[in-house]
C-alpha cells in the first residue's frame, strides 16, 4: 500500500553517510545487529513480525527524482545527491523467521552491509519491526485468553494514522481471525468483518425497521447492534423477530453484538433469551475497549461471548506505546566495534552472531537461548550477559540455530508468505514455549546468555578502550 522511498529516514542517516562518501568510508562493510531491551507488557516473550515487509520495501528501496530535488535543498553536496540517484541496498540480512518468539538482548536480525546502505535502511527497519512486533506480541496475548473463540481487530479509527495499516496484518500475525480494516483484507487476502454502527440504527425512527433492512440487504454474516436503545427489552427482542423472519427466508443471523454496559452480564442474559427462542445458533460478539486483562476476566467469568472485537488497546499497543527496538554497530572495517555504558544492559555485543535456542531430547524448548560468535557451531557453556557470575551448562542440548539468511546481494531470498502461514507458524512455535512464559502475572524469565567465547571477546574489547587503546 505505501510506497516508501529512501528519504523514509532520519537526517542523521544521510548526514553520516555524507561524511562517509566524502571520506571514501562509503564502501567499507559493516554489520549491525537489531534487538530490543524489554520485553513489552510486562510479559514473558514477543512476537516477532515485520520481517516480509522490510524485505520488500528495502528491496525496493531508491530515491525517486523528488527525494533527490529535495535533498539538494538541504545542504548536501553535488556529488553525494549524484551518487544517491544510483543507491540500492546490496547487502545480506540474517534473521528469526517472522512469527516466531523472541527476547530482550538476542539479536533477530543482522544486516551486513556497505556503511552506507547499512545506515541508510536503520529508520525504516526500526519503524517497521518494532511497531509490528509490539502489535503481534498484544495481539498474541489476547489470544491466549480468548483460546478458540473468535478474535477481530477493529482498531484503524483509533490507530495512528497509517500505522492502522500494520497494526491489522500484524494482528493477524498475533492470532486474530479477521479485521475490520478492508484495505488490508483487499492487500493480504485475509477474512474482513463489519456490522453497523449506533448511527444507522439512529438514522431510523424505529429499530426493528433498522434491523430490518440491514438483514435484508446484507444477510450473509448478518449481525446486529443491540445495545442502542434498551439491550433487554427492545434490542434482543427485536433481533429475535428479525432472526425468525430470517429463518423463514432460509437465511439465519449470524450474531448479535454488544458495544456497552456489563458485558458480562449482558451476555448472559442475551444467551439466555435467544435460546429460549430456539436461537442457540445466534452467536454473541461484543466489543468496546476490550484488551488481554478484560477479556480474562470475562472468561472466568463465562460469559457466553463467541466473537471479541478488539480495538484501541491492540492498535496502539497500550500501555507500551511502543516497543525499545535498537539497531547497533557490531563490526566494521574488518574489525569488532562495541558501544561501551556504565551498565553491561546497554553495552553492545561485538562480531557477526548467531542465535541458538536450546533444546531437550524430547524436542522442547528447556527456556533458554545463547548469542554466539557467528563461527561457533556449538554452545558449551553460555553467561548471563548483564550478571558476570551467572551461567548455565548448555553442552548436552540440542541447539536450533534461529539467524538464517533471508536477503543476500540486495535480493530477497525468502517465499511471500501468506499472513496466514506466519500466524500459523508463530501458534505452533508458542504452543512449545512452556505456559510459565506465558502467564501475565510475574511470567517466568526466558534464560538468554552469550557464549564463553563472545563473553571473552567482548570483555576484551570493553577493557581495551577503558584503558584508552583502540
Amino acid at each position: 500500500m505505501f510506497n516508501f522511498t529512501a528519504t523514509y529516514t532520519d537526517m542523521y542517516q544521510l548526514s553520516m553517510a555524507q561524511v562517509y562518501f566524502k571520506k571514501g568510508k562509503k564502501d567499507e562493510p559493516a554489520i549491525f545487529d537489531y534487538y530490543f531491551r524489554k520485553i513489552p507488557y510486562n510479559g514473558g516473550y514477543a512476537i516477532f513480525a515485520g520481517l516480509g515487509d522490510l524485505l520488500k520495501t528495502i528491496e525496493n528501496l531508491t530515491f525517486s527524482k523528488e527525494d533527490l530535488d529535495y535533498l539538494s535543498t538541504q545542504d548536501f553536496d553535488d556529488d553525494f545527491i549524484a551518487y544517491l540517484r544510483n543507491f540500492k541496498f546490496t547487502g545480506t540480512i540474517y534473521s528469526v523467521q517472522e512469527g516466531d518468539f523472541v527476547f530482550q538482548t538476542q539479536p533477530i536480525l543482522q544486516v551486513e552491509a556497505t556503511m552506507v546502505e547499512a545506515q541508510i535502511i536503520e529508520t525504516i527497519l526500526l519503524n517497521l519491526l518494532n511497531f509490528q512486533t509490539l502489535i503481534a506480541t498484544k495481539a498474541s496475548r489476547v489470544k491466549l485468553v480468548t483460546k478458540n473463540k473468535t478474535l477481530l481487530d477493529f482498531g484503524l479509527r483509533r490507530a495512528q494514522g497509517p500505522g492502522g495499516y500494520f497494526a491489522s496484518k500484524a494482528a493477524i500475525i498475533g492470532g486474530f481471525n479477521g479485521t475490520s480494516n478492508v484495505v488490508v483484507g483487499r492487500d493480504y487476502n485475509i477474512p474482513i468483518s463489519g456490522t453497523m454502527a449506533h448511527s444507522f440504527i439512529q438514522s431510523y425512527d424505529n429499530e426493528l425497521d433498522a434491523f430490518r433492512d440491514f438483514a435484508e440487504c446484507r444477510p450473509k454474516n448478518c449481525v446486529l447492534l443491540v445495545d442502542t436503545y434498551n439491550t433487554l427489552k427492545s434490542g434482543v427482542p427485536n433481533a429475535i423477530t428479525v432472526a425468525k423472519e430470517m429463518e423463514a427466508r432460509g437465511q439465519k443471523l449470524l450474531a448479535i453484538r454488544l458495544d456497552s454496559g456489563d458485558l458480562a452480564y449482558y451476555a448472559k442474559q442475551c444467551r439466555k433469551l435467544l435460546d429460549e427462542a430456539g436461537l442457540q445458533y445466534v452467536q454473541i460478539a461484543v466489543s468496546n475497549q476490550l484488551d488481554e486483562f478484560v477479556i480474562k476476566s470475562l472468561q472466568e467469568q463465562e460469559a457466553p461471548i463467541d466473537i471479541y472485537g478488539v480495538g484501541t488497546n491492540l492498535v496502539i499497543g497500550k500501555p507500551n506505546g511502543a516497543l525499545d527496538g535498537v539497531y547497533k554497530l557490531t563490526y566494521s572495517s574488518g574489525k569488532p566495534r562495541i558501544k561501551i555504558s556504565e551498565s553491561l544492559i546497554k553495552t553492545t555485543l561485538p562480531y557477526r552472531k548467531q542465535v541458538y535456542r536450546m533444546k531437550d531430547a524430547q524436542g522442547n524448548f528447556i527456556g533458554a537461548d545463547a548469542i554466539a560468535i557467528h563461527s561457533e557451531d556449538h554452545v558449551s557453556q553460555m553467561h548471563h550477559p548483564h550478571e558476570p557470575y551467572k551461567q548455565l551448562e548448555v553442552g548436552n542440548f540440542t541447539q536450533e540455530p534461529l539467524l538464517h539468511a533471508v536477503m543476500e546481494n540486495g535480493k530477497k531470498l525468502i517465499p511471500d508468505y501468506t499472513l496466514t502461514q506466519i500466524a500459523e507458524f508463530s501458534a505452533q512455535r508458542l504452543s512449545q514455549l512452556s505456559m510459565e512464559f506465558k502467564r501475565f502475572d510475574n511470567p517466568h524469565i526466558y534464560k538468554i546468555g552469550i557464549s564463553s567465547a563472545l563473553k571473552q571477546e567482548r570483555d576484551l574489547l570493553i577493557s581495551q578502550y577503558k584503558k584508552g587503546k583502540k
